[in-house]
């Protein structure tokens, strides 16, 4: 049986119309649907989604449920006001204005996200319904942000996948909305996250560390004891149907048609749904200024100025339709004469032969949103220019200039930066526009609407992968029993046991993570097991774990293995380290303290250490990266090695480790049976020093090379307790 993908999305990839009492059922074109499509020749492609239809009659409900059925979608249907409230309210009016930066059009309305809410549990049940395991869930955009949770817990085991369509904002917009965790936590269901540019990527990050406190490794978030991707994935085009639209016959006759009504001016053209988003009236304005400054241009151009309607019920776009008509009546005003038109103004949707032909015709392509999650329009236009002729003008605030980089990028804000944008391409030489648009071509042609959506799906099927694997390593009642009975059965049992996120869970200030009660009561009992030699090996210095475990019968490691005390015996260096780096090491953590409110050195005897727990997240980040690029290169020339753990830096000898200590333990230990526990990177140093037969235990959800993961600490005093109750 072939995989299936469930996809999720506001709208069914159909348009229904009623006549004379039948239903008329016509595919929509666009480039989710046209991305999916290539998915179907390895998967089997069912959609969940509003029809686009409003009707309360459970018949027609009925009716048009099992044409849809057939066609392997799975429609859910609305009511007028959910529509309202859903959709137009919480969707439109409140996400949509403020992930694009638009915060003073935002409404925090408590009835919209009421419904929202619902609305998302709808699309959750719906999946739920029609799951079967195994299927990938993909689920799409800004209306759907709280499915993901959702569907992850009644499915924990299920692959979701998530991308959002539109912009991420920038942590201090996005901490306005008043359901801002809410909306985080829902993102984080998903498996994959996926976005069109790294900086939504890295907003998003900043958000969802700051808001949960969850933990951070590069592009891996660990949420819930799940591992979860974020990256981000440009979305591309159908490239090769507008490329060659060029030789199409009716694209060849609307091309003549439009060539014939511009009258062999060059032509400007500007393709937009009516947003505010889009920045139409500073185009206009633009336009208005580049007319005003380069006089030799009247009569030889026009602005062909192409507006899709948009929410023509709300008040913002009503009263945006009205000043877009009156700046092109302003315009033409000011500069137009009997024979010429500088704005000609199209307020209408457009075919796809005319769409192809009025790119083709264009010498200029002006794009120049405010904020655009990616901006296809900009892509469609490059595209359609197999003979390599036309400058694109981009805003820099589109998703597509981080690949559209040889355009002419302009700021939206900037009015005089766009006439001059508009000199500068209409002044370039031909060879100049060929050798720019040859390589966006190239790269938009490598990365079109399908790889994009395979990438995506890969990407998702490998996290999925990921995650089963570290599911797969989670500690079962099985292999517990057999984990006890076997250290019963033992003569000679080692048990390695780290400290900090291990036995004790992490504190904010390093001093207040000391051993509480019940923990010391839990290890005073571990050294009643005559014929086990417990050992804690830890990054703490030897003073601290002197001072808290030396009357107890254990053997100690400390600063990751440079101090070891073999029981009662004295505590000693595990070789003679040279610390003759520090005084060019500890002014750098000076520094960088003095930088950084929050963060504080620690000075053990063998290693120097930067904690940055309390600093903000943001900065501590920032703060951390430039530490270590900063300690690099001394580091090769001093042998030292710089270990990143929760929120420190521990700079250190690089031959010192817990795998060298361990050994230097066993070394001296007749042994039959092994465990090791331990939450931190530097413990894969202590996994892989062990033979094969050992119990190797990684605490928390993250890859590692030890055998079996525990969850939490709780769960590693469990164990524990599990061990000590053995009767002798």
């Amino acid at each position: 049986m072939r995989q299936r993908i469930l996809t999720l999305a506001n709208r069914l990839p159909v348009s229904i119309s009623k006549r004379k009492g039948s239903y008329s059922y016509q595919p929509s074109v666009g480039g989710l649907a046209t991305g999916l499509s290539s998915l179907r020749e390895s998967h089997d492609l069912v959609w969940v989604g509003w029809p686009g239809y409003i009707t309360e009659k459970s018949s027609e409900q009925q009716s048009i449920a099992e044409t849809l059925r057939s066609m392997n979608m799975n429609p859910l249907f609305l009511t007028a006001h959910e529509v309202e409230l859903f959709y137009e309210g919480f969707s439109n009016k409140t996400i949509w204005p403020l992930f694009h930066y638009f915060s003073q059009h935002a409404v925090y309305n408590p009835a919209f996200w009421q419904v929202y809410q619902k609305v998302n549990r709808y699309y959750a049940e719906e999946t739920l319904k029609i799951y079967r395991p195994g299927d990938l869930i993909w689920i799409h955009d800004y209306h759907l942000l709280l499915a993901p949770q959702l569907i992850r817990e009644q499915k924990p085991e299920a692959a979701i996948g998530f991308f959002l369509h539109i912009p991420f904002p920038s942590f201090e917009v996005f901490r306005t909305l008043p359901w801002r965790e809410e909306l985080i936590s829902g993102m984080l269901g998903a498996d994959l996250i996926g976005f069109h540019t790294y900086d939504y990527v890295r907003h998003f990050i900043s958000a969802a560390v700051r808001l949960t406190g969850l933990e951070q490794a590069m592009t891996q978030l660990i949420f819930q004891e799940r591992i979860i991707q974020v990256d981000s994935f440009p979305m591309g085009i159908d490239f090769a149907r507008f490329s060659a639209a060029t030789g199409q016959k009716s694209v060849k006759r609307q091309v003549n048609r439009f060539r014939d009504r511009m009258g062999g001016r060059k032509v400007i053209l500007s393709i937009d749904r009516l947003d505010y988003s889009k920045g139409i009236l500073q185009r206009l304005m633009g336009y208005q200024r580049f007319l005003a400054e380069y006089p030799q241009w009247h009569e030889k151009i026009s602005l062909l100025m192409v507006v899709v309607p948009s929410r023509s019920q709300v008040d913002t776009y009503r009263h945006l339709r009205r000043e877009v008509d009156e700046w092109v009546g302003r315009i033409n005003g000011e500069f137009g004469t009997i024979g010429w038109t500088p704005v000609e103004y199209l307020y209408r949707s457009f075919t796809f032969d005319r769409l192809a032909a009025l790119y083709q015709i264009a010498d200029v392509g002006l794009v120049t949103p405010f904020r655009d999650g990616m901006n296809l329009v900009a892509k469609e236009y490059i595209a359609s220019k197999e003979n390599l002729r036309g400058v694109l003008i981009l805003s820099e605030m589109a998703g597509a200039a981080e690949e559209l980089r040889e355009a002419v990028l302009i700021n939206p804000n900037d009015i005089d930066d766009i006439a001059e944008a508009l000199h500068t391409a209409l002044n370039m030489p031909v060879e100049q526009q060929k050798e720019r648009m040859a390589r966006m071509r190239q790269r938009l042609q490598h990365y079109d609407i399908f790889r994009w959506a395979s990438s995506f799906i890969q990407t998702l099927e490998q996290a999925g992968k990921v995650s089963r694997i570290i599911q797969d390593k989670e500690m079962d009642e099985k292999q517990r029993k057999q984990l006890i009975e076997d250290f019963r059965r033992s003569k000679q049992a080692v048990v390695f046991l780290d400290y900090d996120g291990t036995l004790r869970p992490f504190e904010d200030v390093p001093e207040k993570a000391f051993p509480d009660q019940a923990l010391l009561h839990l290890l005073e009992k571990l050294p009643a097991r005559n014929h086990c030699r417990w050992v804690i090996i830890s990054g703490r210095d030897h003073e601290t774990l002197e001072r808290w475990f030396g009357g107890l019968p254990f053997y100690l490691i400390a600063e990751h293995g440079a101090w070891v005390k073999m029981r009662d015996a004295a505590w000693q260096p595990i070789e003679e380290l040279d610390i003759g780096w520090k005084p060019e090491i500890r002014p750098i953590l000076e520094h960088f303290v003095e930088r950084t409110p929050g963060s504080m050195i620690e000075e053990k005897n063998y290693s120097l250490v930067w904690h940055y727990r309390k600093v903000d997240v943001g900065l501590a980040d920032v703060r951390a990266n430039e530490l270590k690029q900063r300690l690099n290169g001394l580091a090769v020339q001093l042998n030292l090695q710089i270990l990143q753990g929760h929120k420190v830096l521990e700079i250190k000898n690089a031959d010192v480790h817990k795998g060298r200590a361990a050994a230097k333990v066993l070394g001296e230990i007749e042994n039959d049976f092994i465990m090791a526990i331990g939450d931190d990177w530097t413990d894969e140093y202590l996994f892989r020093a062990l033979p094969q037969m050992a119990y190797t235990v990684k605490v928390g959800v993250q890859a590692t090379a030890a055998r079996y993961c525990l969850k939490t600490v709780a769960d590693v005093r469990a164990l524990l307790e599990e061990m000590t109750e053995m009767k002798e």
